[in-house]
């Protein structure tokens, strides 16, 4: 089964269907890995204003890039309006930040990073009160930020607007004023969201996976707030053993899944030995029966890893997207 290494977007872009993910990186640490990336062939870099790291996404791109626009067009890079700019009338000037950071001559996505918002604190993209809860903005209306973020494209800074943690009602409430170029998702083994996917195919709108390895760090410290275990995919009996037929490693099993599944994906590594291997997933092919021994591994709802309750109060915000 050959699968493309792009995936067509409107207007004639190509988004690489293996990205870079880099959340939870330090600056240093960041540009070391991106670094990596780009000599192990990576293209596609993903990042947020939330992540706190786009200076160093930035610097390692530009150092690469070295002043050559022919280099530039061979990226695809991705940035994300906060929770905090989530009002119209903010979306420019979060935009502004992001672009100004980056240091690029133009992006090539922009994403509404979260439907629920946070209020608007000028140097604090995560504000809390008092008691430690998140600060909400309870008067988000979704299609009014929609159409601010699709007016970022008569710039010419940014070439595709899209659209991140939506769930199936949301997803179609903004196709109906514009279909985003994307929808970036949670999507890995245990939490597979088959009627998110199917709705987005309907709608002509591709899937990026973040967490399609699972997001070990932010399971472990889950598990240790609620008691919940929420096992290693790469440690899953049925990964392992799959891995071992195909000679190949547990993450590139699960990234292949993905990219079957008709998925782009955005892993994060820190490691160049596993940076360099989560790209080389193009050249094996998982059976039907492989396939569908993956497949009852979901565990809907109660795989889900990245639900933001981290973000105290998030649940009760109109437009949280995950409620039961």
């Amino acid at each position: 089964m050959s699968i493309p290494e792009y995936i067509e977007l409107e207007g004639g872009y190509r988004m690489p269907r293996i990205g870079f993910g880099t959340w939870q990186a330090s600056s240093e640490v960041l540009e070391q890995a991106v670094d990596a990336a780009l000599e192990a062939g990576y293209r596609h870099f993903d990042t947020a204003r939330a992540y706190e790291n786009e200076s160093a996404l930035g610097r390692a791109l530009n150092r690469w890039i070295g002043g050559n626009p022919e280099k530039r067009k061979e990226l695809f890079v991705v940035t994300k309006l906060p929770p905090g700019g989530n009002k119209p009338e903010l979306v420019q000037e979060y935009f502004n930040s992001s672009f100004e950071d980056l240091n690029l001559q133009y992006l090539d996505m922009y994403l509404l990073h979260t439907p629920f918002a946070f209020e608007h604190v000028p140097g604090d993209l995560h504000p809390k009160n008092p008691d430690g809860s998140a600060k909400m903005d309870h008067t988000t209306d979704l299609l009014a930020l929609w159409k601010a973020v699709l007016k970022l494209k008569e710039s010419g800074r940014v070439r595709l607007v899209g659209v991140s943690n939506l769930n199936v009602e949301q997803l179609e409430r903004v196709c109906s004023v514009e279909k985003p170029a994307c929808l970036q998702i949670e999507n890995h083994i245990l939490c597979q969201q088959p009627g998110l996917v199917a709705a987005a195919n309907k709608l002509g709108v591709p899937i990026v996976a973040y967490s399609p390895l699972g997001s070990k760090a932010l399971a472990d410290a889950k598990a240790a707030q609620t008691g919940l275990k929420y096992p290693d995919l790469l440690q899953l009996a049925e990964v392992q053993r799959i891995a071992q037929l195909h000679g190949r490693t547990p993450a590139q099993v699960l990234l292949r899944y993905s990219l079957q599944r008709g998925l782009a994906a955005i892993p994060k590594s820190i490691n160049p030995i596993r940076i360099k291997q989560n790209i080389s997933v193009y050249d094996f092919c998982l059976s039907e029966s492989e396939m569908n021994e993956l497949a009852t591994l979901d565990r809907g709802e109660n795989g889900r890893v990245c639900d933001f309750t981290f973000f105290v109060g998030a649940d009760k915000h109109p437009e949280f997207p995950f409620k039961k």
